[in-house]
């Protein structure tokens, strides 16, 4: 009788159930449920309703069982960076989303404590103003961390929710900004130095763990990290560059151990938890572009037409995608007006822009990681959902001088999915 298990893969705006199984040579998968997610507005601040995801996770897993009555086990992967606080039992709201800001008030006061350039030796984790670290001194600075038991990342709350246990994973860990490349645990200095309550930084378990059972099915560690299970389901020949390209595009290689130099730093490059290796990896801002243009200036219109229009557009110029002014504007069309001399006089102008200004950053990327690594490379594998815009692509292989390899799967379900498939047989 064939094993069948269950991939919970949820992102900034949506999330879905994915079965998977063996057969002779592959690995077969089927989605059994889909559902919407997005920030909401609470008291001028941006959230998760974190109360509507344990529902639709556990609707998903009801309708894979009446499909696939017997499921082996389940993982849930998320983004990275946020997290539940918990009294006991009991979850400290709001939940913050990595993109509000209120993160501003705290980075200076933690970077007089810990100077970002120590931070960087010590953790390899790159500036980004929504990390857990600068989340975490705001809670402290607020008093949110009094009478709090346990921190635990969303994926991690999520799998308390079915089975009752809180674990630690170390891929999602490693987002946060405060683990240590030497030891792969939480560093004790950095947390003592800011004044963060040890007691949230417990032991982290590693990928593949069995940590309890919801109605009979085990409920196992994936590389609860979405970018990190991703890039284990890309089915790669040797060693090669990847693209996980949604809301964020996540550019980066396999390297054997983190790399913290000078250069990196500079360059804001990142290094975070793989299945036996490290992700050197950088975050560029992705289809959050696009999304935000389509919502302000066509909802209506359909990917396929935008993208149609922008590759007949004659716009040329580009932005930087990565700069700040892009990360949760209140008008995204008014932050490309801003930035470029000359704005475009239509939609498919903008939508150009933003094609080819990804592009342009892969290529400043791509350069970068070459320079930092000591090696060339010839091929570039795009996964996700920007991986079946062609258009797109073309632009990257343009722009890069590599082979593209587009793969429009579903990678970060299918990694997921892989890790449980060769998980640990025991309870951690």
């Amino acid at each position: 009788m064939r094993k069948v298990y269950l991939a919970i893969d949820i992102g900034a705006s949506s999330g879905r159930h994915i079965v998977g199984w063996l057969e002779p040579g592959e690995l077969k998968t089927e989605e059994v449920y889909r559902f919407p997610n997005g920030v909401t507005e609470r008291d001028r601040h941006l959230t998760w309703d974190i109360a509507a995801l344990v529902s639709h996770v556990k609707v998903g897993i009801e309708k894979a069982k009446e499909k696939f009555p017997a499921i082996e086990s389940l993982s849930i992967d998320t983004w990275g960076v946020d997290y539940v606080l918990m009294q006991g039992d009991r979850e400290v709201l709001p939940v913050y989303a990595y993109r509000d800001g209120r993160t501003e008030a705290v980075i200076g006061r933690v970077h007089e404590l810990v100077p970002f350039a120590g931070l960087y030796r010590r953790t390899g984790c790159q500036f980004q103003p929504f990390n857990s670290i600068y989340q975490l001194c705001d809670d402290l600075r607020t008093g949110r961390l009094q009478g709090v038991t346990d921190l635990l990342m969303i994926p991690e709350y999520l799998m308390y929710k079915l089975c009752g246990v809180k674990a630690r994973e170390y891929t999602n860990a490693t987002t946060t900004g405060l683990v240590s490349v030497e030891t792969g645990e939480y560093d004790p200095a950095i947390i003592a130095a800011l004044g963060l309550p040890k007691h949230l930084f417990c032991k982290l378990q590693r990928p593949g763990a069995v940590i309890g059972e919801y109605e009979g099915i085990k409920v196992v560690l994936c590389a609860t990290h979405d970018t990190a299970s991703a890039v284990e389901g890309i089915p790669m020949e040797g060693n090669a560059p990847y693209i996980s390209s949604g809301t964020w595009s996540l550019l980066g290689a396999k390297t054997p151990k983190p790399i913290t130099n000078d250069a990196s730093r500079a360059a804001n490059w990142s290094n975070e938890g793989g299945v036996g290796y490290n992700r050197y990896q950088k975050n560029i801002m992705g289809m959050w572009l696009v999304n935000r243009l389509r919502d302000e200036l066509c909802p209506d219109r359909s990917f396929g037409e935008i993208v149609a229009e922008a590759e007949a557009s004659r716009f040329e110029e580009t932005v930087d995608a990565n700069a700040p002014a892009f990360l949760a504007p209140e008008s995204m069309k008014a932050a490309f007006d801003a930035a470029l001399p000359h704005p475009p006089k239509c939609a498919a102008g903008y939508f150009r822009c933003a094609y080819r200004s990804l592009a342009e950053g892969y290529r400043q990327a791509i350069e970068e990681l070459e320079r930092n690594t000591g090696k060339t490379y010839d091929k570039l594998y795009i996964v996700g959902g920007g991986a079946k815009n062609a258009f797109l692509n073309r632009l990257t292989e343009e722009a890069t001088g590599k082979k593209v390899i587009a793969l429009p799967i579903e990678a970060t379900a299918l990694g997921n999915l892989k890790i449980q498939m060769q998980r640990e047989d025991c309870t951690c």
